[in-house]
């Protein structure tokens, strides 16, 4: 067996590649940008090796500085992670003209699946079921829009090297199609450095099943069921599953048996995955279409691991070292059901717009009395960074039991344990989801997000009855802290006692709680829960009447409290009884008008500024577009005005909230 692993990349995936070569007993390598030098990947590692600056063009994808580093510490292969040059041919041939093993594919079935186009070609030729379209190299926007009309509306277009949701604009109209054809050829080139789009149908009502294959280099080839990836944002995954809600036993071995043959074809071994696109409005199954070969580790594969009881970074490294699998397809099947979640450092209740800085808290959930079967893969820690230079994400959230319904309530429980203070998350978004009666049905498509939340996250609804229990709790808090006030000499005086008695309101409704010492009630019904809080907790777990737990993170505010839980924040006012009938005579502060300046939404780069000074625009006209997280982001104006004055040039880093132009 390889006596030492260089991961050629960083966070999450280092650490859980790092874990697996540990208990093999394989020494561990670690390399960093300078933004890196303390992340947990590298001082978990046995050696770590600087290769540059935080840019990853100056960094994680200079592939000689990543060799040097592996010939001088003697590692004997190499783990490419996912993303960076984890599906660069060129990477995966130096490695082996190196005399070291890569733990990955052949170079020729990177070189066959990494184009986009050149691939469909092969999937076609192996008998695998491809999507109408345009596989020809397209020359300008002009050419773009005759190809799309004569596909037929709607359309993708989509970067030949793209991937992770990059480089892809869905067209509905020769408008969208003039409008996003030269972004998509500028994000293809910013990200993967080719700029050549093509473009296909596309499926209406579809889903997103990929198949993950696993080969050795001995000649066999097994698939190990299905992912459900149809829960996504801007084509980027938020949510998968194993198994599929939607897929049937014959489904799957259709699938299954294509997916190995389109892999048998182009000589591949190693941990690969093929991703389908597939028409959720055929109950047959046989509208299954390809999409493209991953040939690397996918971000999901912990919940094939978990229902298969494989580790699948184990079996590359096996692979690469020449061992032949030790079990056949007859031997792969399905135990439970598991769910993963990425948890971004995102804004849901901005448009889902980036957010980074530092992690001041960071407590993930983990299993044991309270939560069933629960599994974080992070690379990150408290007090580090999220940083502007790379992916958002913050963690992978995984639950595993044995049926669906069970793992979604696993993950809505793990959620709300997840602690984080600082950059904002996506954590209230993730529990909205898996709350969501469509997605608990299983009826998904990859438009779900888009047609569920059309105007945007606002928080997840919640029951008359989860109200009462924040009232309850928010009262019982108030309590706590003024009690711990009157034991506190001179604030409250030696006779006074907290009041019983609150009014708190919340999401726009008030409630009476009372408070004692054995009971409390609310709007005079007695109420059966369990709460036990200490003034500076930061996370209460109450215990309601039917032994169900209910977690709830909680921070001070002016007049009460900010109770965050089931995918939703919620402002309470507490008020002694005695003091809220005054509260109507209280003046309130008017928020100021912004709607007159276009506002930075997030930090980035100013790529482009579409108006002048003097020039009239009209509601939804583009005005700017910042890059960030090497994504372009159009500014639309919110209303018919003038430009008054520009605050900003093309070319200026943002900082967020920061006023680009101001209308009139």
């Amino acid at each position: 067996m390889f006596k030492k692993i260089l991961v050629a990349n960083r966070g999450e995936i280092a650490c859980r590649v790092f874990r697996t070569a540990k208990r093999m007993g394989i020494k561990t390598v670690a390399v960093y940008s300078d933004a890196d030098a303390r992340a947990p990947h590298v001082l978990m590692a046995d050696e770590a090796v600087r290769l540059g600056p935080a840019p990853a063009a100056e960094s994680y994808l200079k592939a000689e500085l990543i060799l040097l580093a592996a010939k001088e510490t003697g590692a004997d292969c190499i783990h490419p992670g996912y993303g960076f040059l984890s599906e660069r041919e060129s990477f995966a041939r130096a490695c082996a003209e190196a005399g070291i093993a890569f733990v990955g594919p052949p170079p020729a079935a990177i070189a066959a699946m990494g184009d986009k186009i050149e691939s469909k070609k092969l999937a076609k030729q192996a008998g695998v079921n491809v999507v109408p379209g345009y596989l020809g190299e397209i020359a300008d926007t002009d050419e773009a829009v005759r190809i799309a009309g004569e596909i037929g509306y709607p359309v993708m277009m989509k970067a030949s090297a793209g991937g992770g949701g990059k480089g892809m604009r869905l067209a509905w109209s020769e408008q969208d199609v003039r409008e996003g054809f030269d972004a998509t050829k500028r994000e293809g080139l910013a990200s993967f450095g080719d700029d050549r789009v093509f473009i296909e149908k596309f499926i209406e009502s579809p889903r997103h099943i990929e198949i993950q294959v696993l080969g050795d280099q001995h000649g066999t080839i097994v698939y190990l069921n299905e992912r459900e990836c149809s829960v996504q944002r801007r084509h980027q995954k938020v949510v998968e599953e194993a198994p599929s809600p939607f897929v049937t036993p014959k489904m799957r071995a259709a699938m299954g048996e294509q997916a190995v043959a389109l892999a048998r074809a182009v000589g591949y071994y190693s941990a690969g995955t093929v991703e389908l696109i597939v028409s959720g409005s055929d109950t047959t199954g046989d509208s299954f279409y390809f999409l493209e070969m991953n040939t690397r580790l996918q971000v999901e594969h912990p919940v094939t691991e978990e229902i298969t009881g494989l580790d699948l970074v184990e079996q590359m490294i096996r692979v690469a070292y020449g061992e032949p699998l030790a079990f056949g397809q007859d031997d792969v099947g399905i135990n439970g059901w598991s769910i993963e979640n990425r948890v971004y450092a995102e804004d849901p209740y901005r448009g889902f717009l980036p957010s980074i800085g530092r992690l001041v808290r960071y407590h993930p959930p983990r299993s044991g009395d309270d939560l069933p079967r629960t599994r974080v893969d992070d690379g990150v820690a408290e007090g580090g960074e999220v940083s502007m230079f790379y992916d958002p994400m913050i963690a992978k959230l995984i639950t595993w039991a044995p049926t669906r319904e069970a793992a979604i309530d696993a993950q809505i429980a793990a959620l709300d344990a997840f602690e984080i203070e600082g950059p904002g998350t996506n954590i209230d978004f993730l529990s909205a989801l898996m709350q969501h009666p469509r997605f608990r049905e299983g009826r998904l498509t990859t438009g779900f997000i888009a047609e569920e939340y059309p105007d945007g996250f606002h928080g997840a609804p919640a029951s008359a009855g989860l109200v009462r229990e924040l009232a309850a709790i928010a009262a019982f808090a108030a309590t706590a802290h003024a009690d711990r006030a009157r034991r506190i000499e001179g604030q409250l005086g030696h006779r006074l006692q907290p009041p019983a008695d609150w009014v708190v309101r919340i999401d726009g409704g008030d409630h009476a709680v009372h408070v004692s010492p054995d009971a409390i009630s609310v709007d005079g019904a007695p109420l059966e829960i369990g709460i036990e809080y200490t003034p500076g907790d930061r996370l209460i777990e109450a215990e309601l009447a039917d032994e169900a737990r209910l977690a709830v993170r909680i921070a001070p505010t002016r007049t009460g409290f900010r109770l965050t839980t089931r995918g939703a924040s919620h402002v309470a006012r507490v008020l002694p009884a005695r003091v809220a009938p005054y509260v109507q005579h209280l003046l309130e502060k008017v928020p100021p008008d912004l709607s007159k300046f276009l506002i930075a939404p997030m930090p980035g780069l100013l790529v482009r500024l579409d108006v002048a000074v003097g020039d009239k625009v009209e509601a939804g006209q583009p005005l700017a577009v910042v890059e960030a997280m090497k994504m372009e982001n159009i500014l639309r104006a919110e209303k018919s005005a003038t430009v008054k004055t520009l605050n900003a040039a093309a070319g200026d880093s943002l900082a967020v909230d920061q006023v680009i132009l101001e209308l009139e």
